[in-house]
């Protein structure tokens, strides 16, 4: 869902970009890779979205899948291991060459297998992947070992942007910070110049004719160029909107959202669509091995003044492991209470006493955890902290984990070191439960151990993998209502809030609307400056 949740009260000054139509982007977090399997990671896929084209458009809103590069949905055999695609013939890249079906069979070669050589992952949204094959000069076919039936939302996601042949023999660093500018996609944006770490700038293609049919705007963007800013305060963000000197910033924290609208700016916010920002808990950690524990600290976490005391409107409460918008929803009634007079009794029963400073213990050993600081995550460190609070007040010990991105992903891999993992996953399809909990994908119960290939948990692997391989959308349908289910009576997970990507914007800049998980689209943006005030209802479906 896309909200706009401001009064326009026009304060800011009229910038310079309104006449040299060039709009300046603020990113709290500058991107680590433009290889599209990783443009889930917000700043990647912000890039990502604006420089490449895809098989398929999910309309960000309805979620429903339209041509784009394909001429028209894919046929699909009865079992779903076999998609056709005709595509066009008349899109080039910026480098010039040609997107040919050789090309695009050689995209999804690469994104469905990886390559080891090159460290290039496979994509997680790319399940079963066995062949890609050329039929003609404009018809492509995809074959699957088994039933693959997300694959025709995967075409339409950034983790499937479609690259030039050059691109496409890269390696890893290729695509690293530095190399950007190398990076050759057919979007209607292309990468004019890097500074290392800091500036990227995003000039529009003259000769871009080949939107999804289905986009209100066609032919070439509307804005000539986007300046890519690293902004990692939050203050100089948002100065920099009220000083006219941004007129797009992401991540603007729930306390300032009426601040920016007093001063005259627009907060978009638009959901990622996938499973919410949640609480996994490693249950085969000794400590949470047994469920009463997982129960405990479910019931011992007060959701209700979290979400009052730090976010705003723009984020919903969860009632289930995946936001209410996302494919498969099912509320949990009841579920996810605040009762510490349980969670105190449940701690008693499995024989921890509290101490002399409040902490519990037994055989000499504290009750305490640790949670990783979801870096990419809105107000992690306070939410963890929140967490922190509210655990104490029933004898448990909560630690935070520091460090920056890769260092939060290195240590989650280790229940011993993270035993609590904060964080969730975007995608507008069935398979985004198994991409977040599946031992093959980002398994962040740690469920499946790297070490010995061992299970801990068969049933939930095999439901989640059922997501990705059952045949028809009602099946699917029903097997996520039924990993919902099961992550409730397992007490495996709590889930927090329906995650937005929420962004400040300048009251001249007009069209701005995210993907369909809430990456930064800027094809249909144009810069118009009024003499006039307008005022958006609050909370307004848009």
């Amino acid at each position: 869902m896309l909200a706009s949740l401001s009064l326009v009260v026009a304060c800011t000054s009229r910038p310079s970009a309104v006449e040299e139509n060039r709009l300046t982007y603020l990113e709290p977090i500058f991107f680590a890779t433009l290889y599209p399997p990783a443009a889930g990671f917000y700043p990647n896929g912000g890039v990502v979205n604006n420089i490449t084209d895809r098989l398929l458009y999910q309309d960000p809103e309805t979620l429903e899948l339209s041509p784009w590069i394909a001429t028209s949905l894919p046929e699909i055999n009865e079992d779903a291991t076999e998609f056709t695609f005709d595509i066009r013939t008349d899109v080039t890249y910026s480098d010039g060459t040609p997107l040919t079906a050789e090309n695009v069979v050689a995209n999804f070669d690469l994104y469905g297998l990886g390559d080891s050589d090159r460290v290039l992952t496979s994509s997680e949204q790319i399940t079963n992947y066995e062949r890609g094959e050329v039929i003609d000069e404009d018809t492509v076919r995809f074959h699957f070992s088994a039933p693959a039936p997300g694959f025709a939302q995967a075409t339409s996601s950034i983790n499937a942007g479609l690259l030039s042949d050059g691109t496409l023999a890269l390696a890893n660093d290729g695509f690293a910070p530095g190399n950007a500018t190398g990076v050759i996609g057919s979007g209607p944006f292309v990468i004019e110049s890097e500074q290392l770490g800091t500036r990227l700038r995003l000039a529009a293609r003259e000769d871009y004719d080949w939107a999804p049919p289905t986009h209100p705007h066609q032919g070439r963007a509307r804005v000539d160029a986007i300046d890519f800013i690293l902004a990692s305060e939050e203050s100089v963000r948002v100065g920099g909107l009220i000083a006219g000197q941004a007129d797009i910033a992401r991540q603007v924290e729930a306390p300032v959202e009426r601040h920016l609208q007093e001063q005259g700016l627009n907060v978009i916010w638009h959901g990622t669509n996938g499973v919410n920002n949640s609480l996994s808990f490693r249950f085969m950690h000794p400590h949470l091995q047994d469920i009463r524990m997982r129960q405990a600290l479910i019931h011992g976490i007060d959701r209700d003044e979290i979400m009052h005391t730090l976010f705003s409107d723009s984020y919903v409460q969860a009632t289930s492991a995946i936001a209410h918008t996302a494919l498969g929803y099912k509320e949990q009634p009841g579920a996810y209470e605040y009762d510490p007079a349980r969670a105190q009794q449940l701690l008693d029963e499995l024989g921890w006493e509290l101490g002399g400073d409040g902490i519990r213990t037994r055989d000499g050993e504290r009750l305490s955890f640790t949670i990783n600081e979801a870096v990419p995550q809105p107000r992690s460190r306070e939410v963890v902290t929140k967490v922190q609070e509210h655990l104490r007040r029933i004898g448990v010990e909560i630690h935070l984990n520091p460090g920056d991105n890769a260092t939060q992903n290195a240590d989650s891999l280790d229940w011993n070191t993270i035993q609590i993992r904060h964080t969730m996953v975007g995608r507008a399809d069935y398979d985004v439960i198994k991409s977040m909990w599946h031992s093959e994908n980002r398994n962040e119960l740690l469920n499946g151990d790297k070490t010995t290939g061992e299970i801990h948990d068969p049933v939930l692997e095999d439901m989640l993998g059922q997501i990705a391989a059952l045949p028809t959308e009602a099946e699917r349908a029903e097997m996520t209502r039924r990993v919902q289910d099961y992550l409730t009576e397992q007490a495996y997970i709590l889930p927090l809030f329906e995650e937005p990507q929420v962004f400040g914007v300048a009251p001249y800049v007009h069209g701005f609307q995210p993907e369909s998980i809430g990456r930064p689209s800027f094809y249909g943006v144009w810069l118009e400056d009024t003499d006039e005030n307008t005022t958006d209802t609050a909370g307004e479906e848009q």
